[in-house]
């Protein structure tokens, strides 16, 4: 297992936001988060990635509780994309890449040849290597979101967190970025608020509500009228996508 969390219970004064969630993800995973707003979804991101420790419980990640390792070290494994990072400084698109390289880096340590491959290989993985000198300003909402992940990308990470990677674009960057996301050679655990784009693109999903996990697994067996009733509170038809073996869910009309 790359990621296991026990029992994590978390809470922001008397609130308890997160309640008594255990699940683990294996390597090479893409993991979905889906829940109504305030389910939690956030919250355990960052539990799960060691941004937040719990009032209770532990996570392991790769083995070692993140509450025992440094945020430095922490950084050379796992990596965090927010939902809407933002710079007003006038930058090119390699310059906020290579801010992810700076776990690696030693405060009196040089730019080697090992940080610039990584910088171009997370370039080209995210196909914004050729916009590499770009001004950040001039980037769509899609290219922006993928310089975002270069930028994780360039920490060398095994596991990338995303939390709502794809808010507030269209479509076709969502599916795009997605696409992508999935198709990394990393583990991913992502927060979404589409359903059918986390049936999609995930392989397993985790449901919460009122910060409890109330359904885990694959998208065909969790996503189903009941739960879409109980959680959400939405009428719907689940079918399968064109033979895929994955649900689609259809909203029924009030």
């Amino acid at each position: 297992m790359t990621i296991v969390a026990s029992n994590l219970i978390w809470g922001v004064g008397p609130k308890t936001i997160v309640r008594d969630v255990s699940l683990s993800v294996c390597g090479g995973e893409t993991l979905g988060l889906i829940g109504p707003n305030g389910s939690g979804k956030s919250s355990l991101l960052r539990l799960l990635s060691g941004l937040k420790r719990p009032r209770s419980g532990r996570v392991e990640i790769n083995g070692r509780d993140v509450a025992r390792v440094s945020r430095r070290n922490l950084a050379r494994e796992v990596a965090f994309v927010q939902q809407n990072a933002a710079t007003d400084t006038n930058v090119s698109v390699r310059d906020v890449v290579r801010l992810g390289r700076t776990p690696h880096r030693s405060a009196l340590g040089g730019w080697s040849s090992a940080d610039e491959a990584a910088v171009s290989a997370a370039l080209a993985q995210v196909d914004m290597h050729g916009r590499r000198a770009q001004a950040w300003q001039t980037l769509s909402g899609g290219e922006r979101q993928r310089v975002h992940i270069a930028r994780a990308l360039a920490q060398s990470p095994t596991i990338l967190f995303l939390d709502e990677p794809t808010n507030h674009l269209d479509i076709h960057h969502q599916i795009e970025i997605l696409r992508m996301v999935r198709d990394l050679d990393v583990t991913s655990i992502v927060a979404l608020h589409d359903l059918n784009l986390a049936a999609m693109f995930c392989d397993r999903i985790v449901v919460m509500q009122e910060g409890a996990l109330v359904a885990c697994g694959p998208p065909a067996a969790v996503l189903n009228q009941a739960l879409l009733r109980q959680v959400f509170r939405i009428e719907a038809e689940v079918i399968e996508l064109s033979g895929s073996g994955r649900p689609h869910i259809r909203f029924c009309s009030l």
